[in-house]
């Protein structure tokens, strides 16, 4: 296997189960995350989490007399500058049948099975979780965020927007899956609100969902009847104020302008928060909505022929994506929703979940199809 050779199960429009693992296990910050396989595997991961990362880059010779050794020589060069180290098993090992539980010590060298052909992003992201293993504490103060994952071009910003939700009801923070330290995945709190339903990890019990304004609200009337000194009263106050700027916005858009004609691909949380945002403020008609992951009653496809034909069939006005979509119709306004966003500055924290993730979404929407009714 030649060092730049790219992995059959690599998908750039939606990542599979080893990058689910490595995006899950590299948002602990004082974890050592190792992809155990080709560059190909390696570099594929690396370029999405935003933060190092390591690989043992088999070649031939190794993949013929074994790979243990390498592993081996990668894990001690780690040892004292990690507290922990955690391995992702890519599909050459895997299918080699290796047995590198060996090397796995007293919690501090974790191996994370995980190949490519095990499923998709979801299912890798799960598993590397489970191997975390985390635990509720009882007595733990706050409220742990779930569904922040590093590969997310939105990571940051709805880790930022959860947190000041929380902080704005007088909920104190717990743990952030997967965005904190090892040790505090150890101590979670028995309640969790989540930004990405798709990520959802399991950890306490879930008191709801901060994507969409309506989730938003129901997700704090729970915190605040579950939770002594939690009030919902400013958040429901910031809710109301974003739905009318919001509301006002579409208002004098439509005043000049047709709803859009929309075409969305992403993962299934994000894009069905996407439809009903623009069905139920702009009267947008939602042509077609492309899932990239299973979820109940959709219709998953990362097979950019088919999406490509979706887009084509729907002569959108609107496409909500990633850089690909953008592709097929350069002549619709474009609003990027999900990895790849290629040729594009991003700097800033930008949310799609909570209130300021919404209100975000709707202005580059409203925006993008200004500039392109104006051409």
């Amino acid at each position: 296997m030649q060092n730049n050779q790219r992995t059959p199960c690599e998908n750039p429009l939606w990542p599979c189960a080893m990058t689910g693992a490595v995006a899950c296990l590299a948002g602990f910050e004082d974890l050592a995350v190792v992809v155990h396989g080709s560059s190909g595997c390696y570099f594929y991961p690396a370029s999405l989490v935003g933060v190092p990362i390591y690989g043992t880059f088999l070649v031939e010779n190794e993949i013929i007399f074994g790979t243990e050794s390498r592993l081996a020589e990668v894990i001690r060069e780690l040892e004292g500058r990690y507290p922990r180290i955690a391995v992702v098993n890519t599909c050459v090992p895997a299918i080699m049948g290796e047995d590198i539980g060996d090397l796995a010590r007293d919690g501090q060298v974790l191996i994370v099975d995980s190949p490519g052909f095990l499923g998709d992003f979801e299912a890798g992201y799960r598993r590397a979780l489970g191997e975390v293993a985390p635990e509720v504490d009882p007595d733990a103060a706050g409220v742990n965020i779930d569904g922040i994952c590093r590969t997310d071009p939105f990571c940051r910003g709805n880790a930022i927007e959860a947190r000041r939700l929380l902080n704005l009801a007088g909920a104190a923070v717990a743990t952030t899956f997967c965005l904190d330290r090892y040790a505090a995945a150890h101590r979670a709190a028995p309640l969790t609100v989540g930004t990405n339903p798709d990520l959802a990890s399991g950890v306490g019990t879930a008191c709801g969902s901060l994507l969409g304004l309506d989730a938003v609200a129901g997700t704090f009337e729970r915190l605040a009847a579950e939770i002594d000194g939690v009030d919902a009263r400013p958040v429901t106050a910031e809710i109301a104020w974003a739905e009318a700027r919001i509301k006002k916005a579409c208002d004098k858009y439509l005043r000049r302008f047709d709803p859009p004609r929309v075409a969305i691909s992403a993962g299934y949380s994000y894009a069905t928060f996407a439809a009903e945002l623009l069905d139920r403020y702009l009267g947008a008609d939602i042509a077609c909505v492309a899932a990239r992951n299973d979820a109940p009653g959709a219709t998953p496809t990362t097979d950019f022929s088919v999406i490509r034909e979706m887009i084509l069939g729907a002569e959108p006005d609107l496409i909500l994506g990633s850089s690909y979509e953008a592709s097929v119709a350069p002549g619709a306004a474009f609003v990027g929703l999900t990895l790849p966003l290629r040729d594009r500055v991003a700097l800033s924290s930008h949310a799609v979940a909570g209130v300021e993730g919404a209100l975000r979404l709707m202005e580059e929407v409203l925006n993008a199809c200004i500039d392109r009714n104006r051409r």
